[in-house]
């Protein structure tokens, strides 16, 4: 399933991020960017030591990273130009502004993104594995921050062409195909 929004496609994909084509990925880190488990470790398992190195460098110069913010490292052994580092939420009920914060990591990212001059980028499935986000409603949010993003650029200034959501389970990539023609 994919759509088109100011001439940027924005298409959903089940599988692994690491194996996705294109040119910049994210990753769901934790705040300290210590690669933790699901997304996070795959990433930093296939991109080798060279993205935990810079991580530590990022740690050094700032501590870390806040929820809803984003760090770049190089995307060590990896064939993409980089990775796009973002900390989503843990789901507290939703009474503590998750849904806010999850929507900033679609919009860090996509700045860090643009001001790179990157084409492609992929995101997998932000603050639904741990940090036990509802699915649905992540979907929903991603989406739409995405789609408001990409609405409220004028095409000619925006490098990206093609956003890719790369879903890792079933139930997310049915979720994300379901629902991304909502935002043609």
């Amino acid at each position: 399933m994919q759509i088109n929004i100011n001439d940027v496609v924005l298409s959903v994909h089940e599988g692994d991020i690491t194996s996705w084509q294109g040119e910049m990925i994210v990753n769901a880190s934790n705040s300290g960017l210590y690669g933790g488990g699901g997304v996070d470790g795959a990433i930093h398992r296939a991109g080798g030591p060279e993205i935990a190195e810079e991580c530590a460098v990022i740690r050094q110069k700032q501590g870390g990273i806040l929820p809803g913010e984003a760090a770049l490292t190089s995307a060590g052994r990896l064939a993409f130009r980089g990775v796009i580092h973002t900390v989503g939420p843990i789901w507290k009920g939703g009474t503590a502004g998750e849904a806010a914060v999850l929507a900033r990591c679609y919009k860090s990212s996509l700045d860090l993104a643009c001001a790179h001059g990157v084409k492609s980028l992929a995101f997998p499935n932000i603050s639904t594995g741990i940090y036990n986000f509802p699915k649905e409603l992540a979907c929903k949010t991603a989406l739409e921050a995405v789609a408001l993003y990409v609405r409220a650029k004028n095409p000619a200034e925006l490098p990206l062409r093609q956003i890719d959501f790369v879903c890792f389970e079933h139930e997310n990539a049915g979720l994300y195909g379901a629902m991304l023609g909502n935002y043609s």
